[in-house]
């Protein structure tokens, strides 16, 4: 079987999907959510001419000449408005916030004047309209503020608020079950037998759907039995997940079921095997109404396939455009082989330079099975198939960790 290219696996795992139904959630449950549909202001901000400043409303024809002084006639604190009228040569004590009376056209800042009983000395002139916030200065009702795709951070539910909004239109999360696969695999901080190691994939791939925006729901781990595997599989369809990402077992070992019971179980196969490393052995199908990922078993290949495949899968689901992750260029810190035919993902550290140009050093050792490395990489450098040897210094593209 011929491996399929990256962007071909990722055109064709995201040509079924479609945004997730619209959820109305209260304001202070939507940080980190994605909008839905855009949203309108409901008011006008600020809905009258307020004060900027604490001071004095005046009218500005009153100050032309110099050390002009007028006669306060009332006060204006935020929240209750002076309800009468400023006349020739009046002023009226104002506070930031408060609406300016009618009348009044500017505010005379109180470091600039001199207050004697009821007079005021003008100490400086102000312009006229100084300190004035218009009606509207920020916004109109009926204007359209935000707007899908995006996802909600603490500056736009101020504006929301702002708006008026006590629930905002978002995208269901997408609900992700994490299965993890193999009789060598233990749960941290469990004991493990001599033969077994610690699952570490579902950590991860549960804390990139978070980020993503969706909701992990952990399977724990399946046997290397089709009987468990099937009745694992079962739950997930019955939490209705969206998606259903399993770790290891896809491959052609004599263990590696995962495929063949996702087939028994009703999968329709989109694609297997593809041309990249670390990742290979990536499968993508879908059962029912759930989507079905099978990210390798090998640490590094399972993340970063979670990466470039899960991540825009379930950007797609929230409304966002899904493309491939990011590339960005950065100058090869080190020399790097001709490659072969597989798309290649390299883990390497990355710095400035003195110039302040992004520099990409590879690690000497790429094996899929080191975290470590992972953990401490700042970008990945994309190496096309059959990419030719590249001495350090050249403009390689990047992904940036």
């Amino acid at each position: 079987m011929s491996l399929m290219p990256v962007s071909e696996a990722l055109e064709k795992l995201l040509s079924d999907v479609s945004p997730l139904e619209t959820a109305l959630v209260p304001l202070e449950q939507a940080n980190g959510r994605f909008l839905a549909e855009p949203l309108s202001a409901t008011r006008t901000q600020p809905p009258f001419a307020a004060s900027a400043m604490d001071g004095y409303a005046i009218r500005h024809e009153d100050i032309a000449d110099a050390r002009a002084k007028l006669t306060v006639i009332g006060e204006a604190p935020a929240g209750h408005r002076f309800t009468g009228t400023v006349s020739k040569g009046q002023a009226v004590r104002i506070f930031t916030g408060a609406p300016v009376p009618e009348g009044a056209d500017t505010i005379l800042i109180q470091e600039n004047a001199e207050q004697t009983g009821d007079d005021i000395t003008l100490l400086d002139n102000p312009a006229k309209g100084a300190f004035v916030r218009p009606a509207g200065l920020d916004f109109a009702e009926g204007e359209v503020l935000l707007s899908p795709p995006l996802q909600l951070a603490y500056r736009h539910l101020a504006l929301a608020a702002a708006m008026n909004h006590a629930e905002l239109p978002v995208r269901r999360k997408p609900k992700v079950a994490i299965l993890a696969t193999g009789d060598e695999l233990v749960r941290p901080g469990t004991k493990p037998g001599p033969d077994q190691i610690i699952a570490s994939n579902h950590a991860g791939i549960a804390a990139l759907v978070e980020d993503c925006g969706g909701e992990p729901l952990d399977l724990g781990i399946s046997r290397d039995d089709p009987v468990d595997l099937a009745n694992h599989v079962r739950r997930a369809i019955s939490q209705k997940a969206d998606v259903l990402v399993t770790l290891g077992g896809a491959s052609v070992g004599d263990h590696d079921l995962v495929q063949d019971v996702l087939g028994q179980e009703g999968m329709d196969l989109a694609f297997w095997r593809i041309a990249m490393r670390p990742g290979k052995p990536l499968m993508a199908g879908r059962l029912g109404k759930t989507k079905v990922l099978g990210l390798p078993g090998n640490p590094v290949s399972s993340l970063v396939c979670g990466l470039l495949f899960l991540k825009p899968l379930l950007q797609k689901m929230l409304g966002n455009s899904a493309t491939p992750a990011d590339n960005k260029l950065a100058l090869l810190g080190a020399d790097l082989p001709e490659n072969d035919r597989r798309q290649d993902y390299v883990r390497a550290t990355l710095a400035e330079d003195p110039d302040g140009r992004l520099v990409a050093t590879p690690f000497s050792r790429q094996d899929s099975s080191m975290l470590r490395l992972l953990s401490t990489s700042g970008a990945l450098i994309v190496r096309p198939p059959h990419a030719p040897a590249e001495a350090a210094g050249a403009t390689v593209p990047v992904i940036i960790l």
